[in-house]
């Protein structure tokens, strides 16, 4: 359970690479090596860290993401980091207040997607040091800023929590656009609550023919009808669960139709119960 399976990583019109500033905790760099190969991502580049990559904490944090924490890069300096990036995306917390903003202008990680797709090359999303973030200086030389949509009051998140936030934004965008077709991205999970037609009307009718094996007055028939219905369609199930669904409403209808020796059960089930 939680090993790593044999398929490819999920592919994008860019290729994003992580940039990590003046990193200073070995538990943050493995969480964030995790959270990264979570999304789908393994490029990571630090600029000037304070704390050994191959750090035993690192090491046990990154989890089965230890080959990013060896093909990591290291850089001396911010501009030798980014150099060869078409696009340069930093990262901060600390939002200026008021109607005449003149630096820090934001956008959230829910704008990001559409703003890469028609970059082709390598992008950069760049976070800074734990309690420092990023320098005036190193904000300047982005090309434009990202923040999360934290509450005002304590708006300063852990290092690699951001990273997790923002890399769980840009890849819910390419699940749903490239899902299923995408050797990276099977499709296990359902993106729609589709219901065929044809399934809905054998649901209605299995859930009536329970509700009239039922004991008790018509009343209470149509009763249990009506809300077992209710409660089933509110919950916009998909054609895989209705027929689960379907199955255990007929074994269900089987089993009260031979309890009541009812002539149905003898002559018209295609299940028994033994």
């Amino acid at each position: 359970m939680g090993d790593r399976k044999a398929i490819p990583l999920p592919t994008s019109s860019y290729e994003l690479i992580i940039i990590c500033v003046n990193t200073s905790h070995p538990g943050n760099l493995g969480a964030i090596c995790r959270t990264m190969l979570n999304y789908g991502f393994s490029k990571l580049r630090l600029v000037t860290p304070k704390c050994d990559p191959l750090d035993e904490e690192a090491r046990n944090r990154a989890k089965h993401a230890g080959s990013i924490l060896q093909e990591l890069e290291t850089f001396p300096t911010f501009q030798e980091a980014v150099k060869d990036c078409s696009l340069v995306v930093g990262t901060s917390g600390k939002r200026e207040v008021g109607t005449k903003t003149s630096f820090r202008h934001f956008c959230y990680p829910w704008e990001l997607s559409t703003r890469f797709s028609d970059i082709n090359g390598k992008i950069a999303l760049v976070f800074g040091g734990e309690g420092t973030g990023l320098s005036t200086e190193q904000l300047h030389d982005c090309d434009f800023l990202a923040t999360l949509p934290t509450w005002e009051g304590y708006p300063i998140a852990n290092l690699s929590h951001s990273v997790n936030a923002f890399l769980y934004q840009i890849h819910s965008d390419r699940v749903k656009n490239s899902q299923g077709s995408d050797f990276g991205l099977p499709d296990i999970v359902p993106l729609t609550r589709e219901l065929h037609p044809e399934l809905r009307g054998v649901l209605l009718t299995a859930v009536n023919q329970f509700s009239a094996a039922m004991p008790g007055n018509q009343e209470r028939k149509d009763s249990m009808n009506n809300s077992l219905v209710r409660m089933i369609m509110m919950s916009s199930p998909t054609s895989d669960e209705v027929t689960r669904i379907i199955g255990g409403l007929v074994d269900a209808t089987t089993a009260l139709q031979k309890n009541n020796n009812d002539d149905e059960w003898i002559n018209k089930r295609r299940r028994r119960i033994e």
